[in-house]
């Protein structure tokens, strides 16, 4: 039961690469005839384990509304994606989100549960860390907006350089990842040398302080719950 569950999970999840827009596009009547099979497994697990569980005890596991609101959401949207693509009318298939609900949510998928709340319960202690970050990644684009925006410097594809302010913290969040180093930088840079100091001092303290303080956090946090959990006893 565990291996058959656990393939059909995976296959549900997996028509994510053979479903609009797709990697490897199949017709919508074999991805949705899947679907439906692995919706009716799904059905039928639930069905079997509220077989050999007291009424009441079903009914107040949320793992197990949390599974039939899946099935029903993934069934409505399945017909009216299928209704609008009679009629010409292109749509989301807007379920496709709430299919790791299904590897969560069964009994079988304890182990994952677990890890799951363990970083369900890290977030919060996490907020601070990553609030006083954007805080500098604001004050760090609002700098940059006032000395390099009205300098009318460009890009080299020929467009203004960090004249908005949404774009600033977009590209300076980019920066973080040192994705878009030094190309950010160069329009600045050959103007004057000197604005390669704003750049350092942004790299140093958000690159090195902010994420390395970040990911402290975020392992020690994780650690202190994975413990709590695991060695609680909870099997939930």
């Amino acid at each position: 039961m565990r291996t058959a569950t656990y393939f059909f999970i995976f296959l549900n999840l997996s028509l994510a690469l053979f479903e609009e827009p797709a990697v490897y596009p199949l017709p919508f009547l074999v991805t949705s005839l899947v679907e439906v099979l692995c919706l009716l497994v799904f059905f039928g697990r639930l069905t079997h384990f509220a077989k050999v569980t007291p009424r009441n005890m079903f009914w107040k596991d949320t793992k197990n509304i949390c599974i039939m609101v899946a099935i029903l959401l993934s069934l409505t949207d399945l017909a009216i994606y299928g209704v609008l693509r009679i009629y010409g009318v292109k749509s989301i298939r807007w379920s496709r989100i709430v299919r790791p609900i299904f590897l969560i949510n069964f009994a079988e998928s304890r182990q994952i549960r677990r890890a799951f709340r363990s970083i369900r319960n890290t977030m919060p202690e996490i907020t601070y860390v990553f609030l006083l970050f954007m805080f500098s990644l604001l004050m760090f684009s609002l700098m940059a907006l006032k000395l390099f925006g009205e300098r009318n410097l460009q890009t080299a594809e020929g467009l203004p350089y960090f004249k908005n302010y949404l774009e600033i913290v977009f590209d300076l969040y980019v920066l973080v990842t040192t994705a878009n180093s030094p190309d950010v930088m160069m329009p600045a840079f050959e103007f004057s040398s000197w604005y390669a100091l704003f750049f350092i001092a942004f790299v140093i303290v958000n690159t090195y302080i902010f994420m390395s303080l970040f990911l402290a956090v975020v392992y020690n946090n994780y650690k202190k719950h994975l413990k709590v959990v695991f060695g609680g006893g909870n099997c939930d």
